[in-house]
């Protein structure tokens, strides 16, 4: 059982960390182990944002040699930036093992993202242009106290609580999940995938990488392929029912878009929200009672439904 949870404002934009903040939170009970945000900002021309790691949580408990190892990985990413000619413009310490760099770049952004992450330790969370992704252990308020998240400014996100039940309990394995070189979508999920291994070989030949073991990372590959071969979003979304297969609910981001597709049993829950202004999703109802307190209709999305928003 997990918690998965979007949101997408009409031509405006809100504090969505810290709406975002408070719906996951009110879904802690769905997900004890980990947190994850998936969160699109207003981009600047011409530069991107990366946020990465270089160790998990688990690993500052090792002794005092992991730190320096720490300090050394991330100097291997700056050396290797500045090899290809990046121009770093800010720098942000988010915790000791996690940063945010924003740059200019005109090279190759996948064979820099390759280039990076063969720094041991190193693993790229997004990359993109609007897509800032955070995860890590924890509830959502320990997370988003961790990373900052109150007062991002936005047009929209998602975000996981996650109850670890196939992988391991560390940021690798949590949710949300992105795809490079597509550098602006991002995907949660709660649902058991069934031919995973079989679709994962199947991308991996195209020369996809994976990062976890994890069978929801699974949609955020498939989704960016499909979307890099012409399929629109809503496409994408409807291919999936058909080739996907198992129980599943899932919601996807783009730069201006919020998505989401249930499978042909619909075991898993989505309750839905919808007005002018602001679209709202999530595994249960007292997630969007967290973000619009006041009287609402709600809905529950049917079987292969599927449903996209323009922010």
């Amino acid at each position: 059982m997990c918690g998965i949870a979007g949101l997408i404002h009409r031509g405006k934009t809100s504090d969505v960390g810290a709406e975002m903040t408070d719906m996951l939170q009110s879904l802690k009970h769905r997900g004890p182990d980990s947190t994850g945000f998936a969160i699109y900002g207003s981009p600047k021309t011409d530069e991107y944002v990366m946020r990465f790691k270089v160790a998990e949580q688990e690993d500052l408990a090792t002794g005092f040699q992991i730190h320096d190892e720490i300090k050394q990985r991330r100097q291997t990413v700056d050396d290797r930036l500045a090899e290809k000619g990046v121009e770093v413009t800010d720098r942000l310490d988010a915790t000791e093992y996690a940063y945010r760099y924003r740059f200019k770049y005109d090279g190759d952004l996948e064979g820099l993202a390759r280039y990076i992450e063969d720094v041991e330790g190193a693993e790229i969370l997004s990359l993109g242009s609007a897509l800032e992704l955070v995860k890590d252990l924890g509830d959502a308020g320990v997370v988003s106290n961790q990373y900052g998240l109150g007062g991002f400014e936005g047009t929209h996100a998602i975000g996981h609580t996650r109850m670890a039940t196939e992988s391991d309990v560390d940021i690798r394995s949590a949710h949300p999940y992105w795809a490079y070189p597509y550098n602006d979508i991002a995907i949660v999920h709660n649902g058991q995938i069934t031919n995973y291994w079989i679709m994962r070989r199947q991308l991996e030949h195209r020369g996809h990488r994976f990062m976890s073991n994890c069978d929801s990372e699974l949609l955020a590959v498939y989704t960016a392929d499909n979307l890099n071969n012409g399929a629109s979003l809503e496409d994408s979304l409807k291919q999936s029912i058909d080739e996907i297969d198992g129980v599943f609910t899932y919601v996807v981001a783009t730069h201006d878009c919020l998505g989401m597709a249930k499978d042909t049993m619909a075991a898993k829950p989505m309750v839905l929200f919808e007005s002018d202004d602001v679209v709202a999703l999530a595994s249960e109802e007292v997630a969007i009672r967290a973000l619009i307190p006041e009287e609402i209709d709600t809905y529950d999305p049917y079987d292969e439904e599927v449903r996209v928003w323009q922010a």
